[in-house]
């Protein structure tokens, strides 16, 4: 029987030689979903191919991805906006929302995507998990940015310049935190008190616990009320592996 330490090498070989399957097998499954979606998509993409062409941006056969948390994907250097036309620029690349939106409507269903009858704008990657333009938006910036509205409000907003999404219709993709505890509400007065624990999905791997959520454990809230007030104390954890330097002692923050 083996008890403690590290993993004696030969079960520890097993368990890359697995995992190094499973991710094989998973890329190979991810691969034939996306030729099977392209497939179905010839039509929408045969269509959408002189639309971009009328535009000035000449498409192929790889200028098209299917991307699992996005959809049919059209891909060329300044895309978004060559379809969008002329609009003024600020500083950094940010464009005016209302503008944008003036000429498609910012999607009821869908945060950070403008929607127009033949292709959908985005927002930039930067504002997805880790800067990565495979992930889903990084909550809950776009979410908020999108409904925040006001007399006087003028926002602006930096797109994904090098891709649109063409399957207009194509299902949104959500992903599921594990959550336990009363759920947050803008109403403050209808949390309960008491204690909210929210953590990844606890199906990932460490590696993608820190593309996707920076190396974070757990968020720990604690509501509680007297008097009428309501308070609450936060605190994140990181994973074990993540140690700061403070004074030449190392702590786990």
């Amino acid at each position: 029987m083996y008890i403690g330490g590290t993993l004696p090498p030969a079960r520890n070989a097993v368990m890359v030689d697995q995992e190094y399957e499973m991710k094989v097998r998973y890329l190979a499954d991810m691969e034939e979903e996306s030729r099977k979606r392209l497939a179905e998509a010839a039509v929408l993409i045969a269509k959408f191919t002189p639309l971009a062409a009328s535009k000035g941006v000449i498409l192929g056969a790889e200028s098209f991805e299917y991307i699992q948390t996005t959809g049919i994907v059209a891909k060329a250097p300044g895309i978004a906006r060559a379809l969008l036309g002329p609009i003024r620029a600020e500083r950094d690349g940010l464009l005016p929302f209302n503008e944008i939106a003036s000429r498609f409507p910012p999607s009821p269903h869908r945060e950070g995507c403008f929607a127009g009858p033949d292709f959908i704008l985005m927002a930039h990657p930067c504002y997805r998990r880790g800067m990565h333009p495979i992930n889903n938006w990084a909550p809950r910036f776009i979410d908020l940015f999108w409904r925040f509205d006001g007399p006087g409000v003028e926002k602006y907003i930096a797109l994904d310049e090098d891709r649109v999404q063409i399957d207009i219709d194509g299902l949104g993709y959500f992903e599921a935190d594990t959550w336990y505890g009363a759920p947050f509400d803008e109403d403050i007065r209808s949390i309960k008190p008491g204690i909210v624990k929210l953590r990844p999905p606890m199906d990932l791997e460490s590696r993608h616990v820190s593309l996707l959520f920076a190396d974070t454990y757990c968020l720990d809230i604690k509501w509680s009320e007297l008097d009428g007030i309501k308070t609450f104390q936060a605190l994140e954890m990181k994973m074990e592996s993540i140690r700061v330097e403070v004074g030449g002692q190392h702590y786990f923050p």
